[in-house]
């Protein structure tokens, strides 16, 4: 019967340790494809308040064109003011998305190199499992054939002391020697 793997309790623990890694690189892959989406999205609101404002232009021009009233030019004016400052907020949140997308991004290369060390920790350990069975199987082979040798030098040694002839002997005719064979 072939020896336990002293070091299997450790392989446990490799194995256990890249699963973990790769838990933990899902998240942050989730992290950072959900920042990327916030971007998109406050990117998307931002245009909209941008296109609110060139039509709201429009709109005015034209009524001023046409004749419009001063109170109606104030109203437009304001409402312009409102959209300029709703998109330099935007533009604020925009560039603290984009810090945080970069933070997201960092936490994910970090952990894909801890999952590339987990992966490359385990290989080793199943390499080194690999080269000890194989160790063990040479050995026990070695020690079968050292017993199987024994054995058959016992029973040679036996045999010969009683005097019988070993089934392997070769007559040749007469005048030439017996020959044995194994």
């Amino acid at each position: 019967m072939a020896p336990k793997y002293r070091l299997q309790a450790l392989l446990r623990v490799r194995q256990q340790e890249k699963k973990k890694a790769e838990l933990y690189l899902a998240k942050r892959l989730k992290e950072l494809q959900e920042a990327k989406e916030k971007l998109k999205k406050l990117e998307e609101e931002k245009a909209k308040i941008v296109q609110k404002t060139k039509e709201s232009r429009r709109k005015m021009d034209q009524k001023m064109q046409a004749g419009g009233r001063i109170h109606e030019g104030c109203f437009h004016v304001n409402f312009l003011r409102k959209l300029k400052e709703d998109k330099m907020a935007k533009e604020e949140e925009i560039e603290k998305q984009k810090g945080a997308m970069e933070a997201c991004k960092e936490n994910m290369l970090k952990a894909r190199k801890e999952y590339f060390e987990a992966i490359k920790q385990l290989r080793m350990m199943e390499k080194h499992k690999g080269l000890w069975k194989k160790k063990v199987a040479l050995e026990l082979l070695h020690k079968e054939e050292k017993e199987m040798d024994e054995l058959g030098q016992t029973i040679y040694s036996l045999r010969k002391w009683r005097g019988e002839k070993s089934e392997f002997m070769l007559d040749q005719g007469p005048g030439t020697r017996d020959k044995t064979y194994g």
